[in-house]
């Protein structure tokens, strides 16, 4: 058995007969495309294509609930009810706070399942509430490759090809418009995208998170979550590449690390160093 409780979570629930088309023209997710019982990625970006909010969302009897860092609940609520204006929708906090992660076994009444790590072939379930520690699940993640914000960057700092939604289902190409839509598919249109998520894994305990990854004296990203001999990082490929191909060590802090892409991505590292 396999399980954490995660106290930092908080959720948002959103109700209503346009409550679907209200979100749709809102967040990342193309949620025509969400199934009941799955919790995909989301985020709601800033003009600029960058994440503001960073959430999970999936589908209710009436609506949906969205989970996200507790401390931005509030915060989300207020920036949804501003672009609500006269849309038939609710916009509510449930009750229960903090949220209960189970894997390895079997799924709980009420839970749904994390499409993010479902791409690594893990199942893993979330529901509202619970309590106990969140031991192993940032071990899991780390495995998994599936970032938190906060812990893997920060909010207004990002954008969504940095942590693989345009490969873990978080972000669409396809739906339509939403807040920030035009720079993210620039990006993928140009394949521009050069920061991304990688596995971080080191033969010795891994320095602390915020250590800057270095090769051939350029910072290349810093680390974010850390547990033990592993961790999760967002780095510049193309310079990790390049490294990579001429057998120049990479370094967080003085540690020699090596760098993973995802399996689960489908990508490769980029040989070619850009010059931005």
């Amino acid at each position: 058995m396999a399980r954490a409780f995660l106290a930092t979570r908080g959720w948002i629930a959103v109700s209503g007969p346009e409550a679907s088309d209200f979100l749709q023209g809102l967040i990342t997710t193309d949620l025509d495309h969400l199934e009941a019982g799955a919790a995909a990625p989301g985020a709601l970006l800033t003009p600029q294509g960058k994440i503001m909010f960073f959430f999970m969302i999936s589908k209710t009897d009436d609506g949906f609930l969205i989970e996200t860092d507790a401390e931005m609940v509030d915060t989300l609520v207020k920036r949804l009810t501003m672009y609500k204006l006269r849309a038939k929708v609710d916009i509510g906090k449930p009750a229960e706070t903090g949220a209960t992660v189970v894997w390895a076994e079997a799924q709980l009444a009420g839970s749904v399942k994390d499409l993010r790590f479902a791409k690594a072939g893990i199942d893993l379930y979330r529901l509202p509430g619970g309590s106990g520690a969140p031991d192993g699940y940032d071990a899991l993640r780390a495995e998994a490759g599936v970032p938190e914000a906060g812990a893997d960057f920060a909010l207004q700092d990002a954008f969504p090809h940095d942590i693989l939604f345009d490969k873990s289902g978080g972000v669409s190409f396809k739906k339509g418009c939403y807040v920030g839509q035009e720079v993210v598919s620039r990006m993928q249109h140009r394949s521009t995208a050069r920061r991304r998520l990688v596995t971080v894994s080191s033969d010795t305990t891994l320095p602390a998170t915020g250590t800057e990854i270095r090769t051939g004296g350029k910072v290349i990203g810093a680390l974010g979550t850390v547990t033990g001999r592993t961790g999760l990082a967002i780095i510049r490929i193309d310079r990790a590449g390049a490294a990579l191909a001429a057998g120049t060590p990479i370094l967080a802090g003085e540690t020699p690390v090596t760098v993973t892409l995802p399996a689960w991505s489908g990508l490769e590292f980029i040989t070619a160093e850009s010059e931005d």
